[in-house]
Order: structure tokens, then C-alpha cells, then sequence
């Protein structure tokens, strides 16, 4: 493509900084950019028309972390780092609250909550265990019982084959299609431009600057470059350890009466569930298929999907039919010990990357630890 000399000193003119990644994590790189320097030349960058992996594809779920899910890290990353960055995911929806409306993004103050089966958890010893993550959360959130047994509600949610539930009053829902929306408006109009459609293949650092070159032969040129590209990074990043997982989900047509009102979660949070309006979303599965599922491939597949319409059958809607108007998957990153990933290739170029399925309530937060 030959570029006018208008564009060379408008659009593509070298900026101080590239932002490779429209997703959650490259707007709010950019935002906390521009609020510290508000002088800086920012350009965002993304190969597909909107953002794309998993911050439009998600869920929509405001978490900070299960209570089998947070013992799970625990014994993966250790306790203390675990405290720390369940501190950071509830931070990070605070942030989320504090700068947007609930009506810009869809929030819903609905609650969260784990169910739970005998043959999956050793409920007793679970009970035993709730009072010390109870007593670590209250440093964190000022709330003496973060997580309290809500078995009384199963029944007027119509839960069906679970033998108890806990529920954690301080996490929600959001619109991740609105989320993104308004973050991108956001960074827009304090002066950061964003292209879609450019797909970053590879990049030469010289002495002075970065030239990026796209796969529509279109050249960049940046003075640092922050890539935030998750599960894709390996395509240029080749030598960053990160585990690409897709995360699979349906929702189904609108249900009469559904009395499910909230965010779910079961299995060690490999199951998610939740009402959008009188509609139900599922999503999960993938450790029916763990090794088949560690891929950037956005295709659905019949096993997980079947699964996913088994369990709804099964749990959620035993007695009615059903019919599923939306499929789809987002693609997540994940490192080996569960921590993202901030790392610094040289003194031009960092990655900031791999939320491992926490990029809503991470992103505001691991993206304030750039050092320009």
C-alpha cells in the first residue's frame, strides 16, 4: 500500500508509544499512560476489526476469586502471593466502579456465589477453611465475612444437584461489550488513537525507535512498544511461556420466570454461569479437554458444547426446554504459577500480558506498573 504523504504525518506518524492490543488490558495501559503524562503520543493497534480474544468474549463476570479457587492458589503460588493478587483483582473492580457509571457498563451489584458437590469438595473441611479466607479478605475489603454459606437460597434459584452454595456479596456482573466501549471512549478522547484491523507480525529495534510491520504492509514506527496482545503474543513474542485457553460459552433464548439473579461458579471456577436478563449464560468446560483446549482457535466444538448443554439440562433448567441463541469462545492466557505476566524484553519493550482468566478485575490495576 503506498501512503500519501497527509497520512505519513497523521496516521502513521511515529509515536511515543505503540500499544499493541485493544482489549482491556491496552485501553487501560493507555488510560493510566495519559493520565501521568498527558503529552504522550499514543497509538493502539488491533488485528481484528473490534478487540479480540476474550475481553468482548467473556463472561461478564466482576470477580476477585472463589473460595476453592482461592485455596487452589494458594498451594499453586503460595499464600502470600496469593493474598496479593486477590487484593489486586478486588482493586481493580473498585477502580472499575469508581470510574465508570453502573449504566455506561451494565453493572450489576447482583453478588457472587460457589456451589458445591460432596464428591467434588470436602464441604466440612471447607467450612473449616472459610473463616481464614474470611479473615485474610477482611484485610483486604474492610468486610468481616466476605463469604458466608447461602444454602438457604438454592432453592428459590432452582439449583438442582448441588449440596451447598457460598455466596460473596462483593462482586457482580458487567456488559464486557459496554466495558469496552467506554474505556475505549475514554482513551479516545483524552487523545489516544486506535486502529483495527493491523496485524503486528514482527518488529526491528534499532537505536532510536521500533519499526512494527503489519500484515497489511503497512510499517509503524514507535519510540517504546507495550504489548498487549494475550494468548496471540507468541506470534512475534516467541520466547514468553504463555498458554493460550479458550474459554467456551452459550446463552440461552429468554427463560420465563428465571429466578437465577447473580454470578456462579463451580468446579474451582472451571464451570461459570449467570443470568443476562431473563436469559442464562454458561461458559466453561475446558477441563473436560484441557490439552484439545490450549488453543487460539476461536472455533466451538461439539464436546464442549454438548457439555455445556448437558449441565445446563442437569443444574440449572431440569424441567424446561431450552433453546441456545448465542455460541461462542474467547481465548484467555494463562502463565505456569497463575501470576500475570509484566516483562520487560528490553529498555523499548514490554509485555504486559496473561490475566489467567482475571482480565477484567486485573487489568485497571497490573497495567498501573508500566515505568515509562
Amino acid at each position: 500500500m503506498q501512503i500519501s504523504i497527509w497520512e505519513q504525518e497523521s496516521f502513521f506518524a511515529e509515536r511515543d508509544i505503540i500499544i499493541v492490543g485493544a482489549g482491556l488490558c491496552g485501553l487501560w495501559c493507555a488510560r493510566n499512560l495519559k493520565l501521568r503524562n498527558p503529552g504522550l503520543k499514543i497509538l493502539i493497534l488491533d488485528k481484528g476489526i473490534i478487540p479480540s480474544g476474550a475481553s468482548t468474549r467473556n463472561a461478564g463476570f466482576a470477580c476477585f476469586g472463589s473460595p476453592t479457587e482461592l485455596l487452589h492458589d494458594a498451594v499453586v503460588m503460595g499464600i502470600e502471593r496469593m493474598w496479593q493478587i486477590a487484593e489486586m483483582r478486588y482493586k481493580g473492580i473498585q477502580k472499575i466502579k469508581q470510574y465508570f457509571s453502573a449504566g455506561e457498563i451494565g453493572y450489576e451489584e447482583c453478588g457472587g456465589y460457589e456451589c458445591l458437590q460432596k464428591n467434588k469438595q470436602d464441604i466440612e473441611e471447607l467450612r473449616e477453611k472459610l473463616a481464614w479466607l474470611n479473615k485474610g479478605m477482611q484485610a483486604i475489603t474492610g468486610t468481616k465475612e466476605t463469604f458466608v454459606w447461602a444454602n438457604d437460597k438454592m432453592k428459590s434459584f432452582r439449583l438442582w444437584g448441588f449440596d451447598a452454595m457460598i455466596e460473596n456479596k462483593l462482586e457482580g456482573a458487567l456488559h464486557s461489550g459496554k466495558l469496552v466501549m467506554a474505556l475505549a471512549r475514554s482513551v479516545q478522547s483524552s487523545g489516544v488513537d486506535i486502529m483495527t484491523g493491523i496485524d503486528i507480525q514482527h518488529y526491528e529495534e534499532g537505536n532510536s525507535n521500533i519499526i512494527l510491520s503489519s500484515k497489511q504492509n503497512i510499517s509503524f514506527t514507535t519510540k517504546r512498544l507495550i504489548v498487549c496482545s494475550n494468548a496471540f503474543t507468541s506470534q512475534f513474542l516467541t520466547d514468553l511461556n504463555i498458554t493460550p485457553a479458550r474459554g467456551q460459552i452459550v446463552v440461552t433464548s429468554p427463560v420465563n420466570n428465571l429466578p437465577l439473579r447473580g454470578t456462579f461458579h463451580f468446579d474451582e471456577g472451571f464451570y461459570y454461569f449467570r443470568n443476562v436478563g431473563n436469559r442464562l449464560l454458561l461458559g466453561g468446560a475446558r477441563n473436560k479437554c484441557l490439552e484439545a483446549e490450549a488453543t487460539t482457535s476461536f472455533e466451538t466444538t461439539p464436546i464442549i458444547q454438548e457439555e455445556l448443554e448437558r449441565f445446563i439440562s442437569t443444574y440449572l433448567l431440569p424441567s424446561q426446554s431450552f433453546d441456545i441463541d448465542y455460541r461462542w469462545s474467547g481465548i484467555m492466557g494463562f502463565t505456569e504459577d497463575k501470576q500475570p505476566l509484566i516483562k520487560h524484553i528490553s529498555d523499548k519493550i514490554t509485555a504486559i500480558i496473561a490475566c489467567n482468566g482475571m482480565g477484567v478485575a486485573l487489568s485497571p490495576v497490573i497495567s498501573q506498573q508500566l515505568q515509562f
